[in-house]
């Protein structure tokens, strides 16, 4: 399964990987935003396996893991940089030694220090999708973000842009540029998105899904006895947009939901992580879901999904029921 990357002329496969996780932890003072530690070997290895299986989109930002997410995914791409397409994002000021966040900078003098960090982390001389990733950055100050953009896009620094945001308003703002082509929302079968995904398919927008599962909430890992390691960013020091996880366990209400449409994800030998990518795809054209992975294991099962295709139009309105949706 193949798509556009909005209307940037670029191919994707239907499933991205998500590289939040493989960046391993970091920090805003005393609040964990990465997802424990990792094996960078075994990133590596499931990068690789990733690509093996077709698939050529990985979506990171500058800040997962202060940096060493990027330059895992680039050590993984050397020699194979052709093959892919690299999304990643700009906004956070960080200490790539402690690890820590310490601020923000979406000047034009600091987008470009990022981008420039950025390239030299990845280990290449361009970013195919680079990413605004500020989702309550105020519209009516976002034109000069969007123009830097579009210099960059000039100076062959990236080839196209998005913003990783849930606002409308603020999207259309970057629609409105030559080379924006996505917008990255939040979206999964427990959480639709519909104004976010009305806008990506008016402007022929890439919807990247994060969130895909629901913070692990859709693999079906997890039960409402779990406790999630307190160095995890769904632990009991989450940070206040954590809706899926409260204090280190499973939302009640989230996981309900998972239990009601459980039956009709996993109906023709899907998992549920298989189905609940397999009702994205059936959500929009313009979808794109980047799902998080630690292991070649987990690589493997979502890549597995794409050969079910998506759900029918019966199976979308028999969850459409099911979630109360109209």
């Amino acid at each position: 399964m193949k798509r556009q990357l909005g209307r940037s002329g670029i191919e994707v496969s239907a499933l991205g990987m998500g590289c939040w996780a493989i960046g391993g932890p970091f920090w805003e003072g005393g609040t964990p935003l990465g997802w424990g530690e990792v094996d960078d070997d075994e990133s590596i290895r499931a990068i690789h396996a990733a690509l093996d299986s077709g698939v050529n989109f990985f979506d990171t930002a500058n800040v997962y893991g202060a940096g060493h997410s990027e330059r895992v995914l680039g050590r993984a791409l050397a020699g194979r940089r052709q093959n892919a397409v690299i999304a990643t994002k700009f906004n956070a000021v960080f200490d790539e030694t402690t690890r820590q966040v310490t601020g923000s900078d979406a000047s034009a003098e600091g987008i470009r220090r990022a981008c420039e960090a950025s390239l030299r982390r990845l280990e290449t001389d361009y970013i195919d999708l680079y990413q605004f990733h500020d989702n309550g950055f105020p519209a009516e100050k976002a034109a000069p973000v969007r123009d830097t953009l579009e210099d960059l896009v000039r100076e062959g620094r990236i080839r196209a842009y998005g913003w990783s945001t849930d606002f409308p308003d603020r999207a259309e703002v970057f629609a409105r540029g030559e080379h924006c082509t996505a917008i990255q929302l939040q979206l999964n079968v427990l959480d639709d998105n519909p104004e976010m995904i009305a806008l990506c398919e008016k402007y022929n927008l890439a919807a990247i899904n994060r969130g895909p599962l629901a913070m692990g909430l859709l693999t079906g890992k997890y039960s409402a006895a779990t406790q999630v390691s307190a160095e995890d960013v769904r632990g009991e020091k989450s940070p206040g947009w954590m809706k899926y996880f409260t204090d280190g366990k499973p939302s009640p209400e989230w996981l309900a939901m998972r239990m009601a449409v459980r039956e009709t994800l996993t109906a023709g030998g899907r998992t549920v992580a298989q189905g609940a990518l397999a009702w994205l795809w059936a959500r929009s054209p313009q979808t794109l879901p980047i799902p998080g992975f630690r292991t070649v294991r987990q690589v493997e099962e979502n890549v597995r999904a794409l050969a079910f295709g998506p759900l029918t139009p019966e199976q979308m309105r028999e969850i459409a029921g099911i979630l109360d949706r109209t």
